[in-house]
């Protein structure tokens, strides 16, 4: 039977449901508080009254559940999603409303948890049901990171990353194996810090003859670690590593000539640098004991190619080395023999082997001052080899004779003759300075004051001539001065009755003087 045009919106006009059209003029935002009212009116009556058939169940299309139609268009949804992936729908911003006719779910079952089949079911379960669909996203990390947790890496990926600038932790590589894979692998690629990174770990977790044994055929990698120890200036490794280098039942003392010059030309080649080679292998000398040996291997490292500058270092050291084995030798018999004075009044307190070259002068000074000069043991000879300068060499023949009480000595320093034959006292020191000397070493009054009156400066004169007691001093300079008082009141501190009293009374009694105040 066909409706008339007037039923049909009649039908429209009275139905309960009003649809939905883009130019309603109303508020939106009101619509939207009387749907959230709504919505919420209809969660209380679901609350209160748990019948589902007390509320009708529609579909978003405006039919009601369970409807021959509503199955007929589910059935068909159903279908053709079976094999989607989840994921959410596009929508255009061209196309027109989006279709809702595919929810099997009625409001009330929102609200209570209700599935279409009727049972309940919370939102932390419903991933569990296969029947359940799930619109969110996946959202998947890609398979990298997932080996980032496991570590599975292989030799030459780890490589890579490491070229990369990420973290690889290369503990997994346990073998040694894996470890040498993982070294030709850092080669191949051409990367200097990836090599070093890498000889670092082998040069923690592998003994060091594997290390170099396995070097030895990675020229390299050699030069690398070769490179990173003179870098971090891991002299005894490095060292250790040119012994390797060496045949088997040599050492650095008893390398020929030729071989010496190829170990030199090898390191040449790895560094370029061969004074660095040639310091490191100076430095070995510290680990030899014996003084004989040690001679010996200072005498070999003269052919080394040294500096200018360092080739005269090593020179002195193998010269004074020397020197001291022969002064050592026949002090130590004279010792024992008791025969010579300076021996049982001072006995030596320590060997002088290995002494730097300024305690060798000062033992010298002290116990063989008065030798020929053509001896090993000379002060002057001494002074003379090392070219040891003229304020060096006063100093500490000075220092020497002073702590002998050798006063006459000490005077001898001082004099000097002009071409006019003439003596004068000069030092290269001030004295002042001589002063404080002779003073540590517990020299006289009648000593100091001789060298106190040497002093330029009236003042500082003076100053250093009470300091030590030295009264004659102080009178002459302030006479010198002209200045009475001073002279009065210093004749205060005096003893009474003293020569230094009596003569200040002369100075004053004196009519030649004219006095300033």
């Amino acid at each position: 039977m066909m409706k008339s045009k007037a039923d049909e919106e009649d039908y429209w006009n009275s139905s309960k449901f009003k649809a939905f059209t883009f130019d309603d003029e109303d508020d939106e935002f009101s619509r939207l508080k009387e749907s959230k009212r709504a919505v919420n009116s209809i969660r209380y009556l679901v609350e209160e009254d748990d019948d589902e058939e007390e509320v009708e169940k529609v579909s978003w299309s405006g039919e009601p559940v369970g409807s021959i139609s509503w199955s007929v268009s589910e059935t068909a949804a159903s279908n053709q999603k079976a094999d989607r992936e989840p994921a959410f729908p596009k929508v255009s911003a061209d196309s027109g409303p989006m279709s809702r006719s595919h929810s099997g779910y009625s409001l009330s079952s929102l609200f209570k948890g209700k599935t279409k089949g009727g049972n309940f079911q919370s939102l932390a379960d419903s991933p569990s049901d296969p029947s359940v669909r799930l619109y969110a996203p996946e959202l998947r990390k890609p398979k990298s990171e997932y080996k980032d947790y496991v570590s599975d890496w292989s030799p030459e990926e780890t490589v890579q990353r490491m070229q990369q600038g990420k973290v690889v932790s290369l503990e997994k590589f346990r073998s040694l194996q894996d470890k040498l894979l993982l070294l030709d692998y850092a080669v191949n690629a051409h990367d200097g810090n990836v090599i070093t990174a890498v000889l670092i770990y082998l040069k923690r977790t592998l003994s060091k003859e594997v290390l170099f044994r396995e070097l030895e055929s990675r020229q390299t990698a050699l030069r690398h670690l070769i490179h990173y120890l003179t870098e971090t200036r891991d002299q005894r490794l490095l060292l250790e590593l040119l012994r390797s280098l060496l045949p088997p039942g040599h050492t650095w003392c008893c390398v020929s000539f030729y071989l010496m010059g190829f170990i030199l030309l090898f390191l040449l080649r790895a560094l370029g640098r061969m004074e660095d080679v040639a310091l490191l292998q100076y430095k070995e000398h510290l680990s030899i004991a014996d003084e004989n040996r040690r001679r010996d291997f200072l005498k070999n490292c003269l052919s080394l190619p040294f500096s200018p500058e360092d080739s005269a270092h090593v020179q002195d050291h193998y010269t004074l080395l020397e020197r001291q084995v022969i002064i050592e030798t026949t002090d130590r018999q004279a010792e024992r023999g008791g025969k010579v004075e300076v021996f049982q009044k001072f006995p030596r307190k320590a060997s002088i082997l290995n002494m730097p070259m300024i305690t060798t002068l000062y033992y010298c000074c002290f116990y063989h001052y008065t030798e020929s000069e053509g001896t090993f043991s000379c002060p002057l000879n001494i002074r003379q080899t090392f070219k040891i300068s003229e304020k060096q060499y006063f100093v500490t023949a000075l220092a020497a004779r002073a702590k002998l009480k050798a006063w006459s000595d000490v005077d001898a320093l001082f004099t000097s003759r002009n071409w006019l034959g003439f003596t004068r006292k000069k030092s290269p020191l001030s004295f002042q300075r001589v002063v404080d000397i002779l003073q540590k070493n517990s020299a006289p009054t009648q000593v100091l004051q001789n060298y106190v009156a040497l002093v330029d400066d009236a003042e500082l004169r003076i100053s250093l001539a009470q300091k030590h007691k030295c009264h004659d001093i102080v009178i002459n300079t302030y006479r010198d001065l002209k200045d009475r008082q001073q002279l009065l009141g210093y004749q205060v501190k005096l003893k009474r009755g003293s020569a230094e009293e009596r003569k200040i009374d002369e100075l004053l009694n004196n009519p030649q003087i004219r006095w300033k105040n």
